[in-house]
């Protein structure tokens, strides 16, 4: 849409002058390029909307930095959050907006803006429509400044999204872990951390996935001695997104008329690992959400494999694995760092456009991928999952294995694209769709599919969330 009637009104009103940044279509498929990533791509300046008791505050800085919350709070002397998207959306549709547009004052709310914004002689302002940014001198800027706030409020993005690869990820965790707990870290990683044991069943199954003469009845067994996760599997394979015909009674059910061996072996590992670590049961960072991901990204995931000619496709049961335990390292955050996992949150919700990676080098020091795939290596977990993991958000990655982790990469954002997941809307590049022979078409089918079957889905993440 063009630029908002509110926002000419506005702009008109306070006398400013001004044109328009029409947004590019991307080369690839002639669709515009995603807001999110155009205004990264611009530095353009974004509005964010924070909140306490005592109100709502609205906050300006460059799309291409993260927003230090505790700065604000700071500066104000509050405990400000991120207000809820759903009350964001609400705003933006009253308004007839696609996006809070970058306006001090915009309705009557306190603002802070960024000091950083006036290194520039122009600045590029998200207008409140995805199509059009608005392009103004920094002298017309500073007019429409009077009663905002001008205080160091953001850091750069740029040095957290760089992914260190010549100190291993087990120096940097442990560098990680010094820094915050202070105490003389001890020689093997897993005592560090004080992590959960690794449960019997997870470490039965990972045994029998390298025996070659492992059957149904040697799976069914060990499923079948943890009743909640025989339960969960049972709840899976009767899913309507399986519409399997009759009741499913049994794991041997599960397996031989439904879910098939290799999946119910993945599966159950998968269960059984995200059982190792505990989270929050409520909230948008708990327990739902975190399960919800796993099996819409395991679904997709699924689907996405199937679409890749046959000559080229990796193995559906690591695929779905990898996609299952994708964002296990979240898990870990939660277990090892609370304080800093209750910082992430309340971060991850106020920078809505960044990724989670660069918040989490800012507070921690290293990433949930680094210290998933770190765990999964000393569990002697298969070494796609190790390397999926680890790799997932890395596009130009071309290691052994490294089609585990571009179909996380390409699952992730295909379902940010479509409002499923925390994080920023980016696009895809072509080169990954290519390294995997995978058609974008047929990958954006794949993903239609499964937003019509979410309700499906939905119900599958409800069963295997904790429920007290």
């Amino acid at each position: 849409m063009p630029v908002p009637a509110s926002v000419q009104s506005l702009l008109q009103t306070r006398n400013v002058a001004y044109d328009l940044a029409t947004t590019p279509f991307n080369d690839d498929d002639r669709r515009l390029i995603w807001h999110d990533q155009h205004l990264r791509n611009m530095s353009a300046a974004k509005s964010l909307i924070l909140q306490d008791g005592q109100g709502r505050v609205q906050v300006i800085i460059s799309a291409d930095r993260l927003l230090d919350l505790k700065a604000v709070n700071r500066q104000l002397g509050r405990e400000l959050q991120a207000t809820s998207l759903e009350d964001i959306r609400k705003f933006c549709d009253s308004h007839q907006l696609d996006s809070i547009p970058a306006l001090p004052k915009l309705a009557g709310l306190q603002t802070l803006v960024d000091k950083s914004l006036m290194d520039r002689n122009e600045l590029l302002l998200d207008s409140g429509s995805e199509e059009q940014l608005v392009r103004i001198d920094r002298s017309e800027f500073e007019q429409i400044l009077e009663g905002a706030t001008l205080c160091d409020i953001s850091v750069p993005l740029a040095p957290l999204e760089v992914d260190d690869l010549n100190t291993s990820d087990q120096d940097q965790i442990l560098g990680a872990v010094r820094n915050f707990t202070q105490l003389r870290v001890k020689q093997r990683l897993e005592e560090t951390l004080e992590l959960p044991p690794l449960s019997d069943t997870a470490q039965r199954i990972i045994k029998l996935r390298v025996n070659p003469n492992a059957d149904i009845s040697d799976l069914a067994q060990i499923v079948e001695t943890d009743p909640s996760l025989a339960a969960q599997v049972v709840s899976w394979a009767a899913s309507p997104y399986y519409s399997a015909p009759g009741k499913i009674k049994s794991i041997h059910d599960a397996i031989v008329r439904v879910l098939g061996f290799d999946m119910v072996l993945n599966l159950s590992l998968g269960l059984s690992l995200g059982k190792t670590m505990t989270i929050p049961k409520e909230g948008p960072h708990g327990t739902l959400p975190y399960w919800q991901q796993a099996v819409f990204m395991a679904a997709t995931i699924e689907g996405l494999v199937t679409a890749i000619p046959r000559d080229h496709r990796p193995s559906f049961g690591m695929a779905y694995l990898c996609g299952l335990l994708h964002n296990f390292g979240y898990l870990i955050l939660a277990e090892v760092f609370p304080p800093y996992f209750h910082a992430y949150c309340e971060m991850a919700d106020a920078n809505p456009h960044v990724t989670h990676q660069a918040i989490e080098r800012h507070l921690v020091g290293v990433t949930r991928e680094q210290l998933a795939s770190t765990l999964m290596s000393l569990w002697s977990m298969p070494e796609e999952v190790v390397v999926g993991l680890r790799h997932q958000n890395n596009p130009n990655f071309q290691g052994e294995y490294s089609q585990y982790a571009k179909l996380i990469f390409v699952a992730q954002r295909l379902l940010h694209q479509h409002n499923i997941g925390h994080g920023p809307k980016l696009e895809i590049p072509q080169s990954v769709f290519d390294d995997l022979h995978l058609d974008p078409e047929k990958a954006q089918q794949t993903v239609q599919n499964i937003l019509e079957s979410s309700d499906d889905l939905k119900h599958i993440a409800h069963e295997l969330s904790p429920k007290h």
